[in-house]
């Protein structure tokens, strides 16, 4: 009897933690319903609200839409905020701030790459460990920067990537504190990575 209670207590137990953790996106309505739009300084692009053992979190991507026209929207500055709602207001999480660069050729845009973006708990302890990729353009309209972003107990660890044809002007650079995520999240971002390569003809290495 004491082994099928046992047996009961855990699937109970596995259940309850599992439903703990879920992600989704937002639309439009619910993005308004939830205030979201005072999160942050831009436009809203995407948002997603996910919940984990430390509660009901929303996370807002936002670019400031500088050149809007029928064929491109170019962006200048990006943010992204992550909140959790606290007495009818705003608790700030985390943010993440970046634009522009003069670099040779000029960036033209900045933007949040929501494809290789991610809301998961990468390391099964029942935390989600959001991932946010964005990148820049050239007036040629080449890649120029990635950024990949792996936000860990709300803690930021960045991989760096500049991409040029000359080896000089490449480099792809990891925070000096990256080995100190778990082996999991590592394996999961050095696979984004390989994916990166793979779907987006990037190089993504030092000279």
């Amino acid at each position: 009897m004491k082994k099928y209670i046992l047996i009961f207590l855990s699937f109970y137990s596995t259940f309850l933690f599992s439903q703990k953790i879920e992600s989704y996106k937002l639309n439009k309505q619910e993005i308004h319903e939830r205030e979201l739009e005072n999160a942050t300084d831009f436009p809203i692009y995407k948002a997603f609200e996910y919940q984990d053992k430390g509660g009901v979190f929303e996370l807002v991507l936002a670019e400031n839409q500088k050149i809007i026209s029928k064929k491109d929207t170019l962006n200048t500055k990006i943010q992204a905020v992550c909140v959790v709602n606290d007495h009818g207001g705003f608790l700030e999480k985390w943010r993440i701030n970046d634009l522009l660069e003069d670099y040779d050729p000029k960036e033209t845009t900045i933007w949040f790459w929501t494809k290789y973006c991610s809301t998961k708990d990468l390391d099964g302890d029942g935390y989600i460990d959001p991932v946010i990729v964005y990148g820049s353009k050239t007036e040629y309209g080449e890649i120029r920067r990635v950024k990949i972003i792996t936000v860990y107990k709300n803690k930021k660890y960045v991989i760096r990537a500049v991409e040029c044809d000359l080896d000089y002007c490449r480099s792809f650079k990891k925070d000096q504190n990256w080995n100190s995520l778990p082996q999991k999240i590592k394996t999961y971002i050095d696979q984004l990575v390989v994916k990166l390569r793979k779907e987006q003809n990037l190089l993504l290495k030092d000279g």
